[in-house]
């Protein structure tokens, strides 16, 4: 059942979501659906060869999808952060999730971007 749910979860979240986080609750509003998710904790490529050790999160991001059936769709995201103890220095993944000077995904502003030239 779970692999059924992940498969559907592909379809309607961005695959850089699908791939890095997990979906540890959600919340249905009138108008809204919010999904809450957490960094799983697989090291950064651009780190593999230093010593990390996790050290917790980051504060909780939220920034809008794509709408759902009629929901605006809000993405509570918690990244991680590691320390590089070669360097003590805290390290974390440069997501790039939203798009330059807004609050939305940079799928979704796209999207806005395109309909808008019609």
């Amino acid at each position: 059942m779970q692999e059924s749910f992940n498969e559907i979860l592909k379809l309607l979240l961005p695959e850089i979501i699908i791939n890095y986080f997990e979906l540890t609750s959600y919340k249905k509003e009138n108008v809204a659906l919010h999904l809450y998710l957490k960094e799983i904790n697989s090291l950064p490529k651009e780190y593999l060869q230093n010593k990390l050790s996790s050290k917790g999160f980051f504060d909780e991001i939220t920034v809008q999808d794509f709408p759902i059936r009629g929901f605006k769709v809000y993405l509570h995201i918690t990244r991680r952060r590691w320390l590089n103890e070669d360097t003590s220095k805290i390290v974390f993944r440069d997501w790039n999730l939203v798009a330059d000077g807004t609050r939305v995904t940079q799928e979704f502003a796209s999207f806005l971007k395109e309909i808008n030239r019609f």
